[in-house]
């Protein structure tokens, strides 16, 4: 039979079972090996709301504490919610992590320039062509 993955789609190596961990999303039972694991960290006050803190408060500084959450998918929800996306076989091999990239940091220039406007914006326009006197063209 064919093998789709080198490991199963699991990351036991060696063990015969793993303790199951609930999906963040459905709350559907996977093995922790094979849940797809995000770790968000996140402002527990959003941006709007932080500005009018800082006008209430008392205090000058104030640093907002942030939230840490370690976050597991089923494989339907990852792939649902875009957290991982299906590769094709050739690039199923590929083993490398993808690149990572902080704040700061100028990003590589992947070929795509109209990646992150609007669709309306991504339209093609046209370049208007210069207008010719038609006299002069005929002489």
């Amino acid at each position: 039979m064919t093998k789709k993955r080198r490991n199963g789609g699991k990351n036991r190596k060696g063990r015969g079972h793993v303790k199951p961990v609930r999906c963040s999303n459905c709350g559907r039972c996977c093995p922790k090996d094979k849940a797809v694991k995000r770790f968000m960290v996140r402002n527990m006050i959003e941006t709007a709301a932080q500005r009018d803190l800082a006008d209430a408060s008392v205090y000058e500084v104030y640093v907002v504490p942030k939230l840490y959450l370690k976050l597991h998918y089923c494989i339907s929800c990852a792939i649902h919610s875009h957290v991982v996306r299906c590769r094709p076989t050739v690039t199923r091999r590929v083993r490398d992590p993808p690149p990572r990239f902080r704040r700061g940091e100028g990003r590589p220039d992947t070929g795509k320039p109209l990646r992150g406007l609007k669709k309306s914006a991504r339209r093609y326009k046209k370049p208007e062509a210069e207008v010719t006197d038609w006299d002069d063209v005929k002489k």
